[in-house]
């Protein structure tokens, strides 16, 4: 626990569930199980950062979905700040998903 009173693990463990919560709306998988977020960095002061990608740079979702996961993300208790980092490196692909993922896509 920080000196401000913010448990960044216990923050980031509730940051995840809620960006499992985040669907694209093109698949029927998480975009954690999707393998699309990079990272999730907590800050002393409670301040989240994700790092994410998207399927692809034509992703038709690629304006709501970095919304919903800050907006997701903020609803978590102790979290003072939240934002979304949209990164392309390395290039998303479908060795990237979770075994979960990939059964219910189909892919074993």
């Amino acid at each position: 626990m920080s000196q401000t009173g913010v448990d960044p693990f216990a923050i980031e463990q509730q940051a995840i569930e809620q960006i499992k919560t985040v669907f694209d709306p093109e698949i029927p998988v998480n975009i954690w199980e999707l393998g699309l977020i990079y990272g999730v960095e907590v800050s002393p002061e409670g301040r989240v950062t994700v790092k994410m990608t998207l399927t692809s740079p034509m992703c038709p979702s690629a304006q709501e979905l970095p919304l919903e996961v800050e907006q997701k993300v903020r609803s978590v208790g102790g979290v003072t700040d939240a934002k979304v980092d949209i990164v392309w490196e390395p290039m998303w692909t479908k060795d990237m998903m979770s075994d979960v993922a990939r059964l219910k896509l189909g892919f074993f």
